[in-house]
Protein backbone atom coordinates (compact mmCIF):
# COMPACT_ATOMS: atom_id res chain seq x y z
CA UNK A 1 0.00 0.00 0.00
CA UNK A 2 1.35 3.31 -0.93
CA UNK A 3 1.71 6.28 1.44
CA UNK A 4 -0.89 8.29 -0.51
CA UNK A 5 -3.36 5.31 -0.19
CA UNK A 6 -2.55 4.86 3.84
CA UNK A 7 -3.55 8.68 4.23
CA UNK A 8 -6.94 7.18 2.66
CA UNK A 9 -7.30 4.75 4.23
CA UNK A 10 -6.37 6.60 7.75
CA UNK A 11 -8.76 9.76 7.47
CA UNK A 12 -9.99 10.39 10.67
CA UNK A 13 -13.47 11.72 10.96
CA UNK A 14 -12.46 15.43 11.53
CA UNK A 15 -10.63 15.29 8.27
CA UNK A 16 -12.41 12.16 6.25
CA UNK A 17 -11.32 13.42 2.81
CA UNK A 18 -7.52 13.46 3.90
CA UNK A 19 -5.69 12.48 0.66
CA UNK A 20 -8.05 13.15 -1.92
CA UNK A 21 -7.44 16.01 -4.77
CA UNK A 22 -10.52 18.12 -5.10
CA UNK A 23 -11.36 20.63 -8.07
CA UNK A 24 -13.15 23.41 -7.52
CA UNK A 25 -13.65 24.94 -10.95
CA UNK A 26 -14.88 28.01 -10.38
CA UNK A 27 -13.55 28.73 -6.86
CA UNK A 28 -13.57 32.62 -6.98
CA UNK A 29 -16.61 33.41 -4.79
CA UNK A 30 -20.02 32.16 -3.46
CA UNK A 31 -20.84 28.83 -3.62
CA UNK A 32 -17.62 27.87 -5.25
CA UNK A 33 -15.44 29.14 -3.02
CA UNK A 34 -17.64 28.00 -0.10
CA UNK A 35 -17.26 24.33 -0.94
CA UNK A 36 -13.55 24.41 -1.88
CA UNK A 37 -13.15 25.75 1.81
CA UNK A 38 -15.19 22.82 3.16
CA UNK A 39 -13.36 20.43 1.13
CA UNK A 40 -10.11 21.66 2.35
CA UNK A 41 -11.93 21.66 5.99
CA UNK A 42 -12.36 17.91 5.42
CA UNK A 43 -8.43 17.71 4.75
CA UNK A 44 -8.55 17.34 0.63
CA UNK A 45 -6.12 18.82 -1.45
CA UNK A 46 -7.90 21.15 -3.58
CA UNK A 47 -7.20 23.34 -6.61
CA UNK A 48 -9.40 26.07 -7.31
CA UNK A 49 -9.67 27.80 -10.11
CA UNK A 50 -11.47 31.11 -12.17
CA UNK A 51 -10.83 33.99 -13.90
CA UNK A 52 -10.64 36.55 -11.11
CA UNK A 53 -7.08 36.75 -9.38
CA UNK A 54 -5.14 39.52 -7.55
CA UNK A 55 -3.49 41.15 -10.56
CA UNK A 56 -6.53 40.57 -13.25
CA UNK A 57 -10.76 40.66 -13.07
CA UNK A 58 -12.57 39.13 -14.94
CA UNK A 59 -16.07 40.06 -16.53
CA UNK A 60 -17.65 40.05 -13.39
CA UNK A 61 -16.15 43.37 -12.90
CA UNK A 62 -14.98 42.25 -9.03
CA UNK A 63 -12.02 42.93 -7.54
CA UNK A 64 -12.91 42.11 -4.28
CA UNK A 65 -12.94 38.32 -4.46
CA UNK A 66 -9.47 36.33 -6.01
CA UNK A 67 -8.27 32.38 -6.74
CA UNK A 68 -5.76 32.67 -4.53
CA UNK A 69 -7.38 34.30 -1.81
CA UNK A 70 -10.03 31.65 -1.56
CA UNK A 71 -6.89 28.82 -1.97
CA UNK A 72 -5.44 30.69 1.38
CA UNK A 73 -8.49 30.27 2.63
CA UNK A 74 -8.54 26.19 2.10
CA UNK A 75 -5.28 25.93 3.46
CA UNK A 76 -6.31 28.37 6.77
CA UNK A 77 -9.41 25.60 7.20
CA UNK A 78 -7.04 22.42 7.02
CA UNK A 79 -6.67 21.26 4.09
CA UNK A 80 -4.14 22.42 1.11
CA UNK A 81 -5.43 25.53 -1.71
CA UNK A 82 -3.61 25.82 -5.30
CA UNK A 83 -5.20 28.70 -7.12
CA UNK A 84 -4.39 27.76 -11.02
CA UNK A 85 -5.80 31.18 -12.84
CA UNK A 86 -8.17 29.26 -15.37
CA UNK A 87 -10.84 30.49 -18.34
CA UNK A 88 -12.41 27.33 -18.53
CA UNK A 89 -13.99 28.37 -22.05
CA UNK A 90 -10.31 28.33 -23.34
CA UNK A 91 -9.39 24.46 -23.49
CA UNK A 92 -5.49 25.11 -24.03
CA UNK A 93 -6.22 26.76 -20.47
CA UNK A 94 -7.93 23.28 -19.28
CA UNK A 95 -5.69 20.98 -20.56
CA UNK A 96 -2.93 22.61 -19.20
CA UNK A 97 -4.76 22.49 -15.66
CA UNK A 98 -5.45 18.60 -16.01
CA UNK A 99 -1.39 18.23 -17.42
CA UNK A 100 -0.96 20.43 -13.85
CA UNK A 101 -2.87 18.07 -11.80
CA UNK A 102 -2.03 15.23 -13.33
CA UNK A 103 1.73 15.79 -12.98
CA UNK A 104 1.46 16.65 -9.66
CA UNK A 105 -1.22 14.62 -7.76
CA UNK A 106 -1.76 11.72 -10.75
CA UNK A 107 -5.37 11.48 -10.28
CA UNK A 108 -8.91 13.64 -9.50
CA UNK A 109 -11.59 12.13 -6.98
CA UNK A 110 -13.68 15.15 -6.62
CA UNK A 111 -14.54 17.37 -9.55
CA UNK A 112 -16.64 20.40 -9.13
CA UNK A 113 -18.02 22.44 -12.34
CA UNK A 114 -19.51 25.45 -10.43
CA UNK A 115 -18.70 27.70 -13.21
CA UNK A 116 -21.00 30.60 -14.24
CA UNK A 117 -20.24 34.17 -13.80
CA UNK A 118 -23.34 35.35 -15.77
CA UNK A 119 -24.89 37.30 -13.28
CA UNK A 120 -23.93 40.59 -14.49
CA UNK A 121 -26.18 39.78 -17.98
CA UNK A 122 -29.41 39.01 -16.41
CA UNK A 123 -30.24 42.03 -15.18
CA UNK A 124 -29.95 44.21 -18.60
CA UNK A 125 -30.57 41.30 -20.95
CA UNK A 126 -32.52 38.50 -19.31
CA UNK A 127 -35.26 39.04 -16.46
CA UNK A 128 -38.70 40.77 -18.07
CA UNK A 129 -37.44 39.76 -22.03
CA UNK A 130 -38.14 37.97 -24.18
CA UNK A 131 -35.87 35.72 -25.69
CA UNK A 132 -35.97 37.45 -29.11
CA UNK A 133 -35.58 41.09 -26.93
CA UNK A 134 -32.33 39.75 -25.51
CA UNK A 135 -28.96 40.40 -27.60
CA UNK A 136 -28.11 37.53 -29.23
CA UNK A 137 -24.36 38.11 -28.03
CA UNK A 138 -25.40 38.21 -24.81
CA UNK A 139 -27.73 34.99 -24.92
CA UNK A 140 -25.45 33.05 -26.32
CA UNK A 141 -22.89 34.33 -23.94
CA UNK A 142 -24.82 33.03 -21.70
CA UNK A 143 -24.53 29.78 -22.83
CA UNK A 144 -21.14 29.57 -23.18
CA UNK A 145 -20.30 30.85 -19.41
CA UNK A 146 -23.15 28.32 -17.90
CA UNK A 147 -23.36 25.22 -20.51
CA UNK A 148 -19.89 25.08 -22.66
CA UNK A 149 -17.75 26.34 -19.96
CA UNK A 150 -18.81 22.73 -17.76
CA UNK A 151 -18.71 20.62 -21.26
CA UNK A 152 -14.95 21.44 -21.85
CA UNK A 153 -14.69 20.83 -18.31
CA UNK A 154 -15.67 17.70 -17.67
CA UNK A 155 -14.16 16.21 -20.85
CA UNK A 156 -10.84 17.27 -20.16
CA UNK A 157 -11.09 16.50 -16.47
CA UNK A 158 -12.75 13.09 -16.30
CA UNK A 159 -9.70 10.98 -18.06
CA UNK A 160 -8.46 12.02 -14.63
CA UNK A 161 -11.31 11.53 -12.58
CA UNK A 162 -11.59 8.04 -13.47
CA UNK A 163 -8.15 6.93 -11.89
CA UNK A 164 -9.61 7.75 -8.27
CA UNK A 165 -11.17 4.55 -6.46
CA UNK A 166 -13.98 6.59 -5.82
CA UNK A 167 -15.06 9.87 -8.59
CA UNK A 168 -17.67 12.27 -7.84
CA UNK A 169 -18.07 14.88 -10.07
CA UNK A 170 -20.55 17.39 -8.76
CA UNK A 171 -22.56 19.68 -11.02
CA UNK A 172 -23.79 23.00 -9.69
CA UNK A 173 -26.45 24.95 -11.00
CA UNK A 174 -29.43 27.08 -9.92
CA UNK A 175 -33.00 25.05 -9.29
CA UNK A 176 -33.33 21.27 -9.29
CA UNK A 177 -35.55 18.71 -12.05
CA UNK A 178 -38.12 19.53 -10.15
CA UNK A 179 -37.77 23.52 -9.89
CA UNK A 180 -37.25 23.51 -13.23
CA UNK A 181 -39.77 22.28 -15.05
CA UNK A 182 -40.69 25.57 -14.90
CA UNK A 183 -39.25 28.03 -17.07
CA UNK A 184 -36.61 30.00 -16.10
CA UNK A 185 -38.04 33.22 -17.48
CA UNK A 186 -35.52 33.74 -20.33
CA UNK A 187 -34.84 31.24 -23.06
CA UNK A 188 -31.10 31.44 -22.75
CA UNK A 189 -31.12 31.26 -18.85
CA UNK A 190 -33.41 27.75 -18.67
CA UNK A 191 -31.05 26.41 -20.92
CA UNK A 192 -27.96 27.44 -19.00
CA UNK A 193 -29.37 26.19 -15.78
CA UNK A 194 -30.60 23.16 -17.34
CA UNK A 195 -28.19 21.67 -18.74
CA UNK A 196 -26.09 20.82 -15.67
CA UNK A 197 -28.95 18.79 -14.78
CA UNK A 198 -28.85 16.40 -18.06
CA UNK A 199 -24.75 16.99 -17.83
CA UNK A 200 -24.90 15.92 -14.37
CA UNK A 201 -27.68 12.34 -15.41
CA UNK A 202 -25.83 11.58 -18.00
CA UNK A 203 -22.28 11.17 -16.91
CA UNK A 204 -24.02 9.27 -13.72
CA UNK A 205 -24.70 6.80 -16.70
CA UNK A 206 -20.60 6.83 -17.83
CA UNK A 207 -18.92 6.88 -14.48
CA UNK A 208 -20.87 4.09 -13.17
CA UNK A 209 -18.31 1.24 -14.01
CA UNK A 210 -16.30 3.17 -12.61
CA UNK A 211 -17.69 2.90 -9.24
CA UNK A 212 -18.55 6.96 -9.67
CA UNK A 213 -21.44 8.99 -8.75
CA UNK A 214 -22.21 12.40 -10.70
CA UNK A 215 -24.71 14.51 -9.07
CA UNK A 216 -26.24 17.87 -9.80
CA UNK A 217 -26.61 20.38 -7.35
CA UNK A 218 -28.33 23.67 -6.19
CA UNK A 219 -28.33 26.10 -4.00
CA UNK A 220 -31.68 27.91 -2.47
CA UNK A 221 -31.63 31.84 -2.61
CA UNK A 222 -27.82 32.32 -2.10
CA UNK A 223 -26.43 34.81 0.06
CA UNK A 224 -23.38 35.22 -2.27
CA UNK A 225 -21.35 38.43 -2.22
CA UNK A 226 -23.11 39.93 -5.41
CA UNK A 227 -26.44 38.82 -3.62
CA UNK A 228 -25.83 40.51 -0.27
CA UNK A 229 -24.15 43.70 -2.66
CA UNK A 230 -27.00 43.63 -4.88
CA UNK A 231 -29.03 44.50 -1.57
CA UNK A 232 -26.79 46.54 -0.27
CA UNK A 233 -26.44 44.32 2.62
CA UNK A 234 -23.43 42.00 4.57
CA UNK A 235 -23.93 38.84 5.89
CA UNK A 236 -24.06 40.32 9.40
CA UNK A 237 -27.26 42.47 8.50
CA UNK A 238 -28.57 40.45 5.54
CA UNK A 239 -32.22 40.61 7.31
CA UNK A 240 -32.05 43.81 6.59
CA UNK A 241 -32.93 43.22 2.76
CA UNK A 242 -36.46 41.35 3.52
CA UNK A 243 -37.66 44.64 3.42
CA UNK A 244 -37.05 45.23 -0.45
CA UNK A 245 -37.24 40.78 -1.23
CA UNK A 246 -39.88 39.22 1.46
CA UNK A 247 -38.19 35.46 0.04
CA UNK A 248 -34.87 36.50 1.06
CA UNK A 249 -35.88 35.21 4.29
CA UNK A 250 -35.47 31.71 3.61
CA UNK A 251 -31.92 32.79 2.49
CA UNK A 252 -28.92 30.50 2.72
CA UNK A 253 -25.14 30.86 3.35
CA UNK A 254 -23.01 29.68 0.94
CA UNK A 255 -21.28 27.03 3.44
CA UNK A 256 -24.40 25.85 3.53
CA UNK A 257 -24.07 23.63 0.58
CA UNK A 258 -20.56 23.51 0.87
CA UNK A 259 -21.02 21.65 3.88
CA UNK A 260 -23.55 19.71 2.41
CA UNK A 261 -21.22 18.74 -0.48
CA UNK A 262 -18.39 17.98 1.39
CA UNK A 263 -20.55 15.58 3.73
CA UNK A 264 -21.65 13.56 0.15
CA UNK A 265 -17.89 13.68 -0.89
CA UNK A 266 -17.19 11.75 2.62
CA UNK A 267 -19.90 9.81 1.91
CA UNK A 268 -18.74 6.01 0.52
CA UNK A 269 -22.22 5.16 0.18
CA UNK A 270 -23.51 8.17 -2.38
CA UNK A 271 -23.63 6.69 -5.77
CA UNK A 272 -26.54 4.02 -4.53
CA UNK A 273 -27.86 7.39 -3.25
CA UNK A 274 -27.36 10.17 -5.48
CA UNK A 275 -26.19 8.77 -9.19
CA UNK A 276 -27.51 10.66 -11.73
CA UNK A 277 -30.00 12.63 -9.57
CA UNK A 278 -29.97 16.29 -8.75
CA UNK A 279 -31.36 17.67 -5.83
CA UNK A 280 -30.72 20.72 -3.81
CA UNK A 281 -28.89 21.64 -0.17
CA UNK A 282 -31.77 21.67 1.88
CA UNK A 283 -32.66 18.13 0.28
CA UNK A 284 -28.59 17.09 1.02
CA UNK A 285 -28.72 18.66 4.44
CA UNK A 286 -31.50 16.95 5.87
CA UNK A 287 -29.98 13.66 4.36
CA UNK A 288 -26.66 14.22 5.96
CA UNK A 289 -27.43 16.32 9.07
CA UNK A 290 -26.20 19.49 7.77
CA UNK A 291 -26.91 22.97 8.88
CA UNK A 292 -26.27 26.46 7.97
CA UNK A 293 -24.56 29.06 9.70
CA UNK A 294 -26.86 30.33 12.14
CA UNK A 295 -27.93 26.72 13.34
CA UNK A 296 -30.96 26.49 10.79
CA UNK A 297 -31.78 24.23 7.69
CA UNK A 298 -33.61 26.29 5.24
CA UNK A 299 -35.26 24.54 2.20
CA UNK A 300 -35.21 27.41 -0.08
CA UNK A 301 -36.72 25.34 -3.60
CA UNK A 302 -39.68 24.01 -1.21
CA UNK A 303 -40.88 26.78 0.07
CA UNK A 304 -40.88 28.46 -3.73
CA UNK A 305 -42.69 25.06 -4.55
CA UNK A 306 -44.95 25.46 -1.55
CA UNK A 307 -45.36 28.94 -1.40
CA UNK A 308 -45.26 30.85 -4.06
CA UNK A 309 -46.38 28.85 -6.79
CA UNK A 310 -48.87 26.60 -4.65
CA UNK A 311 -50.57 29.03 -2.77
CA UNK A 312 -50.02 27.16 0.63
CA UNK A 313 -50.49 29.56 3.65
CA UNK A 314 -46.98 29.66 5.13
CA UNK A 315 -44.05 31.97 6.73
CA UNK A 316 -40.51 31.55 5.50
CA UNK A 317 -39.39 30.61 8.91
CA UNK A 318 -41.71 27.72 8.73
CA UNK A 319 -39.25 26.44 5.69
CA UNK A 320 -35.93 27.11 8.20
Amino acid sequence: MSNEDKTIQNAGPDQPLAGRIALVAGATRGAGRAQAVELGRAGATVYVTGRTTRTRASEVGRTSETIEETAEFVTAAGGSGIAVPTDHLDEDQVRALARRIDREQGRLDVLVNDLWGGEHLLVGSVFGKKSWETPLADGLRILELGVRSHVITAALLLPLLIRSDAPLHVEVTDGTARSNRRYRENMYYDLAKAAPIRLAFGLGRELAEYGGTAVAVSPGFLRSEQMLAHFGVREENWRDAIAREPAFAVAESPQYLARAVAALAADPGRAARWNGKSTSSGELAKAYGVRDVDGSRPDAWAYFEDVLHGGKEASPEDYR
